[in-house]
């Protein structure tokens, strides 16, 4: 209910855009916020101008440097889900800095950095995307690291009937349909094509090959009984009523997996601390867990 104090507010912020339009533009949205009492018209200004001085001075509004230190945005290989939500989390507990995390196969990822996405660090399932990115001049400076090197697995539904272990068992006619992570943008998906090679299977079973978006997908495929089996990273093929192989690495070229802070990263500071820790010993340990190996020589 409005009273006649109201009509007296309503007139003062009239005069007041009248001979102080610019001002009364700044301090337009604040007012929105601010419920003040009724005043003189003088003390009115000086006080909400005062007031939108002191939250600008202490970094409260949208873009400023300590609302961007609470929030962390982080682009992330889908062969990390597991781990990364693990070592997001317990890094929010300690600091009170919410960690969000896309995740997606890498090439796909690193598409969207380079068409402008807002991320603050990236975490590629291959070091030769951050490398590229690099080059491309659209990483920070001395923070790229290899954090991990990766594993293959055959994640086989246990209710198939495919009696799958080996990959020269994926051969056999009783195994219809394979599902490889699409090696185009996938590292993964290339580990699994070379592995199928080495192990001299590729030729025979190539026809009965199917692509998912990334390696997520393709256990969503062999859970769900799409598809019998499927090769995926060793760090996301716990599922229920999934089996897990893992697969003999020196079939394939080690997927040693980098990330780094991004040049448009909102607080770099505060990015670089969390990389610090996901690539140090408490997000290592989690990654261990998780069948992702520590890199030989990782910086």
């Amino acid at each position: 209910m409005r009273g006649p104090g109201d009509r007296h507010r309503r007139g003062d912020g009239r005069a007041l855009q009248e001979t102080h339009p610019r001002i009364f533009e700044t301090i337009r949205q604040p007012l929105r916020i601010l419920r003040v009492s009724v005043v003189k018209p003088v003390a009115w200004a000086l006080t909400t101008i005062a007031a939108l001085a002191g939250i600008i001075v202490h970094g409260a509004l949208p873009g400023a440097g300590a609302a961007a230190a609470s929030r962390l945005t982080v682009a992330a290989a889908a062969s990390l889900s597991l781990a990364l939500d693990e070592i997001a989390a317990s890094y929010e507990e300690e600091t009170g800095v919410k960690v969000v995390v896309s995740y997606g196969s890498t090439g796909m990822l690193a598409r969207q950095i380079i068409h402008g996405a807002p991320f603050d660090v990236f975490f590629a399932a291959h070091e030769s995307y951050i490398e590229d990115l690099k080059e491309k001049g659209l990483v920070m400076e001395g923070t790229e690291t290899t954090y991990a090197e990766g594993r293959l697995a055959m994640a086989v539904n246990r209710s198939a009937g495919a009696a799958v272990s080996t990959l020269a068992d994926l051969a056999s006619a009783r195994v219809r349909r394979i599902a490889l992570a699409n090696p185009s943008h996938a590292p993964y998906g290339r580990a699994a094509r070379q592995a199928l090679e080495s192990a001299g299977v590729w030729e025979t079973v190539r026809e009965k090959v199917v692509y998912g978006e990334n390696v997520r997908q393709v256990l969503r495929f062999v859970r769900t009984g799409d598809v019998p089996v499927g090769i995926v990273a060793l760090s996301v093929a716990r599922a229920e009523g999934v089996d897990t192989y893992p697969v003999d690495p020196s079939l394939h070229e080690p997927v040693r997996q980098a990330a780094a802070v991004l040049r448009r990263a909102a607080d770099g500071a505060e990015a670089g601390r969390f990389l610090r820790y996901a690539a140090g010993p408490a997000g290592r340990a989690v990654f261990t867990r998780y069948g992702l190996a520590a890199p030989a020589g990782a910086r």
